[in-house]
């Protein structure tokens, strides 16, 4: 897999699309799918649990698995449901049938197909732990992802997206404004034109400009150590050697205009001690973030997250 050029990949990007009937990434939504999720939150209220229930049995659905949530001090429900959807019944369809429960109980809904393999961009810098174990995962069919391109400011990725034949676009950062003002252009341009589901950020270490961040609310995910904001800025891993440490740990994130602020998907910590060198917490963290991260991303193709303002529910 040759790399490709700015001009060529975006030709490339649109070619499924076209093919898929016209409607893109929009061809989940047809009747081929095996199971639907419902998504809903709304104002705590009696009845919405036997309404939700009795209206799946009421099209001839059968409901596989059902879990809610109310935060109670906001007075907020939120509910997943999974079922298994009638014969000929695309997603359109059922939205319309669902208005009349949804405005009884003033709902805010969302249905979803499984499987869902969403049109998946992966940006990346000279770290490439988390690229190669998502690749790998993909691969493997162990995450349902569709690497459609491999983005970096660098060329270091190059070999391991050609070793899984996924198009590696590098766009590298010149030293001047205007350069990284062109450059945040063209990957703007990029991402917008490859009719994209989801855009990963695996370790993609320049800043993004709220231009790009905000046609991607809560389809961009992000990668990070846990120290922040306690460790801020290079080497993250060496200034929490030099503070003795005992825990390192990794978050992963929807990104929002505030960077590092966006809702949390998925965390986790791994104990640390004395004896771990810099190295050996570089290794340690490594190996945290990949997991991290995939964990969220699965958690969003199985649709298995609501936001709520800066917070999220994310459903086991």
């Amino acid at each position: 897999m040759k790399r490709l050029d700015f001009g060529d990949v975006a030709q490339l990007a649109r070619a499924p699309a076209l093919q898929a009937g016209g409607r893109g990434f929009e061809s989940h939504r047809l009747h081929n799918m095996s199971s639907v999720v419902l998504l809903l939150s709304c104002r705590d209220k009696v009845g919405i649990v036997a309404g939700v229930s009795g209206w799946i049995a009421s099209i001839g659905g059968n409901i596989i698995d059902a879990q809610q949530h109310t935060d109670a001090e906001d007075g907020v429900f939120f509910q997943r449901v999974s079922f298994t959807p009638p014969s000929g019944v695309n997603l359109d369809g059922l939205e319309q049938q669902f208005a009349v429960i949804a405005g009884q109980f003033g709902l805010d809904y969302q249905f979803c197909s499984l499987p869902h393999r969403p049109r998946t961009a992966i940006l990346v810098s000279k770290h490439l732990h988390c690229l190669s174990d998502l690749l790998s995962r993909t691969h493997l069919g162990d995450l349902s992802i569709d690497v459609q391109l491999v983005i970096s400011n660098h060329s270091d990725a190059e070999g391991i997206s050609s070793m899984y034949g996924k198009p590696f676009v590098h766009l590298p950062v010149g030293t001047s404004d205007g350069e990284r003002a062109e450059q945040e252009q063209q990957l703007a341009s990029l991402l917008s034109s490859s009719s994209l589901e989801l855009v990963i950020l695996a370790r993609y270490m320049l800043v993004l400009p709220q231009s790009v961040v905000a046609q991607w609310s809560a389809k961009m995910i992000n990668i990070h150590h846990s120290f922040l904001p306690s460790f801020v800025g290079a080497n993250p891993y060496r200034q929490a050697h030099d503070r003795g440490v005992k825990l390192i740990g990794a978050t992963a994130h929807y990104v929002s205009e505030n960077l590092d602020e966006g809702p949390i998907i998925a965390q986790d910590v791994v104990r640390v001690t004395h004896r771990d060198n810099v190295k050996e917490l570089n290794r340690r963290g490594r190996d945290l973030e990949t997991v991290v991260l995939a964990n969220a991303v699965r958690a969003h193709v199985e649709h298995r997250i609501l936001v709520m303002g800066n917070r999220t529910v994310v459903f086991e």
